[in-house]
């Protein structure tokens, strides 16, 4: 099993506290980092249903800026986890997505997910009520364009005639994996087209079942025996003593998982405590 660390963005807006970050998780000996994505927030105010854990007020940097300004600062793999894909420009992702890897030397896996919050949909000028069928299309032209100098692509939402992406990224596709919490589609789909899942949910709450209907819809495909990964998380919130960070690891060993983040997110840390929590972690986890 691979560790990372996720960037707490909502509790470290100034990016040199993240580049800080960054240095503490490659000095502690974790593997990757994994940022998150929105570009705009909902202001609860002006939409009294609004349920979502984001709002106006949490601060997110854009994962592939950050993202490529961290590839000059540390050699650990850049994951965003995930980009919320619908919402972009499939052709421009592919242009970004190669423009990582390139910088930082094929560094790069590209999760992606559809997304919750229509606020963010709609300022972004994109149709949230179909984004499942356009996000399928965006996954196969993406690698598509990652792999071809010219691309005849014509689908129900895209066209793209006998045009390319130069230069292309080291990783020919990149890696890319998907997000997802439940239900038969989400998961069908992430067995059959994704390099791996990064897992919305954890062990005991619906994660073995989900995993099973990942590996069976893999399998059913032609795919080979770990062709699918599946990326945890543990999110200890204030208590992150050494028993509870063993424990919640070794639970995601358990149902097989090949990569684990932690975060520091949810405990009430100061920038400084973050670096602070991933080092005690890093000696737990990988001393």
């Amino acid at each position: 099993m691979r560790f990372g660390v996720v960037i707490p963005q909502i509790e470290m807006p100034d990016p040199t506290d993240v580049v800080a970050l960054s240095v503490a998780a490659e000095e502690a000996g974790f593997e990757y980092l994994l940022a998150y994505d929105h570009v705009i927030g909902a202001d609860r105010a002006a939409h009294p249903g609004f349920w979502g854990p984001y709002d106006v007020g949490d601060p997110f940097h854009e994962p592939f800026v950050i993202l490529g300004h961290l590839a000059a600062r540390t050699s650990l793999e850049l994951w965003t986890g995930v980009l919320i894909l619908p919402q972009r420009q499939t052709v421009l992702v592919a242009k970004q997505a190669a423009e990582v890897d390139l910088l930082s030397g094929g560094r790069l896996r590209l999760g992606v997910g559809v997304g919750w919050n229509a606020v963010e949909y709609e300022a972004l000028g994109q149709d949230f009520t179909n984004r499942g069928a356009r996000y399928e299309e965006q996954v196969t032209l993406l690698r598509r364009l990652w792999t071809e100098e010219s691309v005849n692509f014509e689908g129900r939402f895209h066209t793209v005639h006998g045009a390319g992406i130069l230069p292309l990224p080291v990783q020919r596709p990149i890696p890319l994996w998907m997000g997802g919490l439940s239900g038969p589609k989400v998961l069908e789909r992430i067995g059959t087209m994704a390099d791996g899942w990064i897992a919305l949910t954890t062990p005991g709450q619906g994660l073995e079942e989900g995993w099973a209907t990942v590996t069976a819809a893999a399998e059913r495909a032609g795919r080979p025996p770990g062709a699918v990964g599946l990326q945890g998380t543990i999110q200890p919130g204030e208590d992150a003593s050494p028993e509870r960070l063993r424990r919640q690891a070794g639970r995601w060993e358990a149902v097989g998982a090949t990569h684990l983040s932690v975060s520091g997110m949810g405990g009430g840390r100061s920038p400084a405590e973050h670096v602070a929590f991933v080092k005690a972690a890093g000696q737990v986890l990988l001393g």
